[in-house]
């Protein structure tokens, strides 16, 4: 070995490139859409001490003045040094179906004619951030969104959506190769309308992310989905919103009253809203059904990183990229996690 500075004794420990969550509103009591610089500090810390060195805030249909005061606190922290990286930003619509809503609020969707319905979603300043938006292709002008975003060097991701199998092939040729919180918020798989979950299995060439939570797919889905996709095509997601790592509770959230009782979360249409779990919980998640750590390990860090292209200096453990990197014990719980070689978390 080189010479070093310090050393950090892992034996004993499982060592795995640091988790990317690629999807995510918020954690304790801090919600991307209303959040300050300092408040985006305090969820980035709370996620390095569970495992996660990079992470997108997420951004949910608004009007055009909370876009721009969430963006403007994300450039304010985007540099920090404090916890888990943020990377970006994911701007869950809102150019999606208001027949699959979610707990989205869908006064605030939208359609799409030319570039300038995008001047009120603003990008960040630093121009190594990465900006991803999720689209529903059979919205009014979807397909030529998605033909406009991938011109611009947006990912796009296809989600909260009813598109049928021509118009999803259309997405996929103007751009779109990735299907947001798969067969959640979308048509459901039916034998005689296979609808977009359908498609997404279907093809090779498009890859998925899904919340591992118990709650949004079933612990037996989530088997199914690793057989047919595999692990090289599947990005773990936390989908939390502000709720998380607090308890169970009443919370006001994106202007309602959102419900956690037993880790499941639900408005006041009865709909599920988000989930209340970390990376962290949906890698154990994985573990429990059988998935191996090698996969779990492509699934919460190397194909997050693939996808937003930042799989040259993160996302695996190898010579020459950054020490991004996560220690778990026998239990799954974190006992270090390193960002760019710096201890972030040690337990």
């Amino acid at each position: 070995m080189p010479s070093a500075d310090s050393v950090i004794d892992f034996r004993g420990l499982t060592l795995l490139p640091g988790v990317i969550d690629i999807h995510i509103h918020g954690a304790i009591g801090v919600d991307t859409m209303a959040a300050s610089s300092a408040d985006l500090g305090r969820v980035s810390q709370f996620l390095a001490a569970r495992g996660v060195t990079g992470w997108l805030p997420t951004l949910v249909p608004s009007p055009a003045a909370a876009y721009a005061n969430a963006i403007g606190a994300i450039d304010q922290a985007i540099d920090s040094d404090r916890g888990a990286k943020i990377l970006g930003v994911h701007y869950e619509g809102p150019f999606v179906n208001s027949a699959q809503c979610g707990a989205l609020h869908a006064q605030f969707f939208r359609s799409f004619s030319g570039a300038g319905d995008l001047e009120d979603l603003p990008k960040l300043n630093d121009e190594r951030a990465k900006h991803m938006m999720t689209v529903a292709p059979e919205i009014d002008g979807g397909v030529k969104l998605v033909r406009e975003l991938t011109r611009c060097g947006w990912g796009v991701a296809l989600g909260h959506t009813r598109a049928d199998f021509d118009l999803l092939d259309q997405a996929l040729a103007a751009g779109a190769r990735h299907m947001t919180h798969i067969m959640n918020a979308m048509a459901p798989l039916h034998h005689r309308a296979p609808g977009p979950a359908g498609w997404a299995l279907s093809r090779d060439d498009v890859t998925c992310d899904l919340i591992a939570d118990g709650v949004h797919l079933d612990p037996q889905v989530l088997r199914l989905l690793l057989k047919i996709k595999g692990a090289d095509s599947l990005s773990l997601i936390s989908d939390a919103v502000a709720a998380a790592g607090l308890g169970d509770g009443d919370y006001e959230i994106w202007g309602e009253t959102i419900t956690v009782k037993d880790g499941r979360t639900s408005n006041s249409r009865g709909a599920i809203a988000g989930s209340v779990i970390t990376m962290l919980d949906a890698v154990r998640m994985m573990l429990s059904v059988d998935a191996s750590e090698i996969e779990v390990a492509r699934m919460a860090a190397t194909n997050p990183a693939r996808l937003l292209g930042l799989d040259q200096d993160r996302g695996s453990i190898e010579e020459g990229k950054r020490a991004d990197l996560v220690a778990l014990d026998d239990a799954a719980n974190v006992r270090f996690t390193i960002i760019n070689g710096q201890v972030a978390f040690e337990a």
